[in-house]
């Protein structure tokens, strides 16, 4: 790759330029590690000591910064420098790639009921159901599965051997990364009179929209009566588990290992840290952000941040403390009988 001028990346993302525009930066890199062909960002005042000895070629800098320049003399300086860096990100990305070609491989398996655009790319051993639409620009890998009456939209991208089941949909430029599997079927068993767990249809669909993103091995249900609705913009980590019925709102982002059990309702704007383990039948308000390996067993009302897990210890401070938690509700009815016995004490003044 040629790389990009300093001119050419602020008339293209904006921000303020300083110094030689036509300087060419090739990659990004971190900015301890950068060199005079890179291009590197500062957003954390702790790394505000780097700014001196880093030999990147230009550093995205924020405005507070203003006047203050790397040795190379070369800034751009911006309201948000991650947000800048992730919009460069994606361009350095793109000029990385070869270019889109629509076609389809010799080995795709695609029934001759199921509608896909003549600019859509179906690669080697991809399997395309009767019924299935696939609209301009979609990109299937190696290996992927898209079942019968399944809807995959514009500019979607589906990495080797991730799966799309019947009926379910996706909106415009989706991506799942590989292993993704959308609308597999939900959790659901009724027992019989002998305790045997006996298996419930599930007759809804998954339902993702526009840039929604699903980490590698992540799964999202297939809804048991409605659908698994996944809002505009969620952005899902690694070995997330969407159980059936669960909706999500818009731009929410559940990092790695979260669990989210049937029928859990999520708002918008939220933040799941991994590890987090959603109990189902509840629901979390917009804006709510939640710490890593929390436990989240009640509905949450207001917007804010929560925390529920066990701080690390040792292993000793930690069964201490375990065995007092497991005594928590006998000292609290204690608690209550001496407030109850010192309130039974007191005297009323006299009139």
């Amino acid at each position: 790759m040629d790389g990009l001028t300093l001119e050419q990346i602020a008339a293209r993302l904006g921000g303020e330029l300083v110094g030689d525009g036509q300087a060419v930066v090739q990659r990004l890199r971190p900015i301890a590690t950068a060199t005079a062909s890179d291009i590197t960002f500062l957003n954390r005042d702790k790394l505000r000591p780097l700014l001196a000895e880093t030999a990147a070629g230009a550093v995205i800098l924020p405005e507070s910064l203003r006047g203050i320049l790397p040795k190379s003399g070369n800034a751009i300086y911006t309201r948000d420098p991650y947000l800048y860096y992730a919009h460069l990100s994606q361009w350095f990305w793109q000029l990385g790639q070869p270019a889109f070609q629509p076609g389809r491989h010799h080995t795709a398996q695609i029934d001759p009921a199921a509608r896909v655009s003549p600019d859509a790319r179906i690669e080697a051993f991809a399997v395309i159901e009767a019924g299935a639409e696939i609209a301009q620009g979609v990109h299937i890998g190696a290996g992927c599965f898209v079942g019968r009456d399944a809807v995959i939209g514009p500019g979607c991208i589906l990495h080797p051997r991730s799966s799309v089941g019947w009926g379910c949909r996706l909106g415009a430029r989706c991506v799942l990364q590989s292993g993704a599997v959308i609308g597999s079927d939900g959790f659901g068993y009724a027992r019989d009179a002998s305790g045997a767990g006996v298996k419930i249809a599930q007759v809804g669909i998954a339902v993702l929209g526009d840039d929604v993103e699903v980490g590698a091995n992540s799964t999202i249900d297939r809804g048991a009566l409605d659908n698994t609705e996944i809002g505009v913009g969620v952005k899902i980590d690694n070995l997330v588990q969407i159980a059936h019925n669960v909706r999500i709102g818009a731009h929410t982002a559940l990092a790695g290992c979260v669990g989210v059990s049937g029928s859990a309702e999520i708002g918008a704007y939220c933040f799941i840290g991994g590890g987090v383990g959603i109990a189902g039948h509840l629901s979390i308000a917009d804006g709510v952000v939640i710490g890593g390996m929390s436990l989240v067993s009640r509905s949450v009302r207001q917007p804010g941040m929560y925390t529920g897990a066990f701080p690390l210890d040792t292993h000793a401070n930690w069964e201490r403390n375990a065995a007092t938690v497991r005594q928590l509700h006998q000292l609290r009815d204690r608690i209550r009988h001496l407030e109850q016995y010192i309130e039974s004490l007191k005297i009323e003044p006299s009139t």
